[in-house]
């Protein structure tokens, strides 16, 4: 039997502005895995979500997504992923049920699939009671949500996240994750960014350290901390001593 090919795997994926924003980065995240990137501000992170979700277009390397080549076929690799950033893009006019409709239509999903299933995801993020409210009428955290059920009405598999919890309360950051982990149980991919360390301690299955668009640590966080040498420590302090030698002078 052939092998499930990696939800996502980059190679020698590179982006230059002024200078390196991705150098040759080299991903792999398997089918049902938790996959954490890491790095201080300015380290590259966004930059190469960014790529993978294929809003900006790299300078060089390749990106696949479960074995689809994101390059030569951007739309079939769009159409097993979600994209979500820490602002919320929703259309604030509609209501989160009018919202989830039009998405569902950009993709494709038949009325009859995608209103149950708007509506379930609606009710798993709490949001059921405000279904026909105007998006312009919630809050910051609420539209977060309907972003977040947004990405997920396609049923993608592999969910693109850019500190997706930025701004949500304890209460709405507890139901985010719990919705995250259902779709890793149903064998999604997530590949997430967040400057919350024990947010990444606790949820990772393995955890990347990005610094100057290089990939310059990976693991679990067993493995981190003998890479980093740093015993029993925690993802902070291992974190601050992996990134400590490849910081500049100031």
């Amino acid at each position: 039997m052939t092998p499930a090919p990696p939800a996502l795997e980059t190679r020698a994926l590179s982006k230059t502005f002024v200078r390196p924003a991705v150098d040759a980065l080299n991903l792999l995240v398997h089918p049902g895995e938790f996959y954490i990137l890491l790095g201080a501000n300015g380290a590259g992170k966004t930059t190469t979500l960014r790529m993978i979700a294929g809003l900006l277009p790299p300078d060089s390397g390749d990106i696949f997504v479960h074995g689809t080549d994101a390059r030569a076929d951007p739309l079939g690799a769009r159409r097993k992923m979600a994209w979500l950033s820490d602002e919320p893009m929703i259309y604030e006019k509609l209501s989160p049920l009018e919202y989830l409709d039009f998405v569902a239509g950009l993709w494709g999903v038949p009325r009859a699939v995608s209103r149950p299933q708007g509506a379930a995801l609606l009710d798993m993020l709490g949001l059921a009671p405000y279904g026909r409210d105007r998006c312009e009428s919630l809050s910051k955290g609420m539209r977060q949500k309907v972003a977040l059920a947004g990405a997920l009405v396609h049923d993608p598999k592999l969910i693109i996240l850019d500190e997706p919890l930025t701004g949500l309360d304890a209460g709405s950051a507890r139901v985010v994750k719990a919705a995250l982990r259902d779709r890793l149980a149903e064998g999604a991919a997530v590949i997430m960014t967040t400057h919350i360390l024990d947010v990444a301690e606790r949820m990772a299955d393995r955890i990347g350290v990005i610094d100057q668009g290089r990939l310059i640590a990976e693991g679990t966080m067993a493995e981190l901390r003998r890479q980093a040498n740093t015993g029993e420590a925690s993802l902070e302090d291992v974190f601050l001593s992996l990134i400590a030698p490849q910081t500049p002078d100031a």
